[in-house]
């Protein structure tokens, strides 16, 4: 019989022989307070509490040829499972990360060819993460954060930094599967039909689902799919990049261009009888291998002006087709001063996101998607603005303030940040007339403190008072929510 025992401490020194092989971990928990986060409270509700949980395990291998890492991890409210779970419950696990990453060129090996100081491919589960994470971040402020499956080529030469990406879904690899047409959705297995009946979810149907949780014909207000909200509720078909960056002196410069391609779909309607009643689920059918392609290029530039000041400044265009096949021409912008004399930082800003002019009869979509980045970081952090909550159909401009401390044991950091917000575009108000653009401020504190080298204690309250234009961008009708929103939470994050 075999010794498992000798065979697990000859593999363990083997690997320790050709190269380094590491463990981490992660646990992190997080209480929340919401009482108006990610959109206005309607008057009918009331706030909610709860605790959530992320728990990680983290396996790397590294040698001079190959980089391995798959990352394990679990992302669960507390009390989502009974005490005791059954079998039928299925599995609650789920793979953030399974990458290998392979050296093909490397001027430090010298049995490798040597044309460029170092070219390796990343293929696999993976995390895309580039400059500030707006385009193309990790969302690891999410419990369940944000990963692709696609192969990434990497080169380093003579300063100069180059990623070329590609990644193409599909459903499944069943036998006698026709046609490479995506369903991109999350679809549940079962969805409410126009009389509010639960039923099945039709196969290749991804059904319009309004905020109440009644299908939607109309596809306006509260859908699981808007446009322009980080795409939500539609995962791309396919997935091209080319990300560029380099140090000049002090400076950098970035220059990132994506072009994402959708599915094209038909609008369908499917009646159910449910009893005495007859409904209609309406929705979206994939059913072709047409793809409506968009495209989104600029670049990124940051200048020391001296040792305590910092210019950012970043611009994007997006053109082509976007998701629903709509002619594209949307644009983003940003820029920042950073001044930080000593342990305190100030930071003055304004990112401008296109949006529709709703008095332009036009049927261009001006509306700019950030793809796939992290709006957490940039746009408030209670999320009302292009995250899981959708996005003002009139673009967003945010002029903003942000004040940090750190102590000089490092171990101490707070921060206040004030955002200024409002439309970027005209918008018109139930009566016709154009609405005043003043959106709303927000208010946001984080402390943190590290309790022990392995330990981060986090407490953040945000606070929100929003205008009437607010109430109606967000999709809501008057005098039916709270204007006055907040949010707080308590964060323990366990790293080894």
């Amino acid at each position: 019989m075999m010794n498992y025992k000798l065979l697990w401490i000859f593999l363990l020194f083997g690997c320790q022989a050709f190269g380094q092989l590491t463990w981490s971990g992660q646990l992190r928990n997080r209480a929340e307070y919401r009482d108006g986060f990610g959109t206005l409270r309607l008057n009918t509700n009331e706030p909610a509490f709860f605790i959530s949980q992320r728990a990680r395990v983290t396996s790397a291998f590294k040698s001079n040829r190959v980089q391995f890492q798959a990352s394990i991890q679990d992302v669960r409210v507390w009390g989502q499972d009974a005490s005791t779970i059954s079998t039928a419950e299925g599995a609650r696990l789920g793979i953030h990360e399974a990458w290998a990453e392979i050296s093909l060129m490397n001027k430090k090996d010298t049995s490798l060819p040597g044309f460029v100081e170092y070219l390796g491919l990343k293929i696999g589960r993976q995390e895309l993460v580039y400059d500030d994470s707006r385009l193309l971040g990790n969302l690891d402020w999410l419990q369940q954060a944000r990963r692709h499956d696609a192969m990434v080529f990497k080169m380093l030469h003579k300063g100069w930094r180059v990623d070329f990406g590609i990644a193409y879904n599909q459903n499944t690899d069943a036998f006698q599967t026709d046609g490479t047409y995506y369903v991109p959705g999350n679809v549940l297995p079962y969805v409410k039909d126009s009389k509010g009946n639960l039923v099945p979810t039709p196969s290749g149907f991804v059904p319009l689902i309004a905020a109440n949780g009644i299908s939607s014909k109309t596809g306006s207000a509260g859908l699981i799919n808007p446009p322009s909200t980080n795409a939500l509720g539609q995962n791309y078909k396919s997935l091209q990049f080319l990300y560029l960056a380099k140090n000049i002196a002090k400076a950098k410069w970035s220059g990132l261009v994506v072009s994402d391609q959708f599915g094209a779909f038909q609008v369908d309607s499917l009646r159910t009888i449910a009893g005495k009643d007859t409904a209609y689920i309406y929705g979206r059918r994939y059913h072709s291998n047409t793809l409506h392609a968009r495209w989104t290029l600029g670049s990124t530039l940051t200048i020391p002006l001296s040792k305590v000041i910092q210019l950012y400044a970043a611009m994007y265009y997006q053109t082509g087709h976007d998701k629903d096949g709509l002619n594209l021409n949307a644009y983003t912008s940003s820029f920042a001063l950073t001044y930080q004399p000593k342990q305190i930082a100030y930071v003055a800003g304004w990112d401008l996101v296109s949006g529709n002019d709703a008095f332009d009869s036009s049927k261009m979509n001006r509306r700019f998607d950030p793809l796939y980045g992290t709006p957490h970081k940039f746009w408030g952090l209670m999320d009302y603005f292009y995250a899981g909550t959708g996005s003002p159909k009139g673009g967003l401009s945010d002029a903003y303030l942000k004040v940090k401390y750190q102590s000089s044991n490092k171990r101490f950091n707070s921060g206040i940040d004030l955002h200024y917000f409002a439309l970027a575009a005209d918008q018109k108000a139930m009566d016709g007339q154009k609405i005043d653009p003043y959106l709303g401020f927000e208010m946001d504190w984080v402390s943190t403190y590290s309790l022990n080298k392995f330990s981060t204690l986090e407490f953040g309250y945000s606070f929100l008072h929003a205008s009437d234009s607010m109430v109606l961008a967000k999709d809501l009708n008057p005098g039916t929510a709270q204007k006055k929103a907040s949010w707080a939470y308590l964060q323990l994050n366990v790293i080894f």
